[in-house]
């Protein structure tokens, strides 16, 4: 198991920590944020492939900004998933 922190960026959250399995994400937890949908999105993507993660949430915007807390998650991933091949 491959563990990985990330600090957000231009969110309301202020970290991300997570796992990965392979390429297969588990164990996600925010930091900071809207407490239901930061409960709902780890449930959501429990056990998805990092490509699945970011086909579904990559670009997604918050009202006015131009991340969402979804979208850091996708590139919290990306990044951990390289990270975790050079380990």
């Amino acid at each position: 198991m491959f563990k990985y922190t990330y600090k957000t960026k231009g969110t309301c959250s202020s970290k991300i920590e997570l796992e990965l399995d392979g390429n297969i994400v588990r164990n996600v937890t925010f930091t900071g944020g809207c407490p239901g949908n930061l409960q709902a999105i780890p449930q959501l993507v429990e056990g998805m492939t990092v490509e699945e993660v970011v086909k579904r949430i990559k670009g997604i915007k918050c009202s006015v900004k131009n991340t969402s807390c979804g979208d850091q998650l996708a590139i919290a991933c990306l990044e951990a998933y390289e990270k975790s091949k050079q380990a």
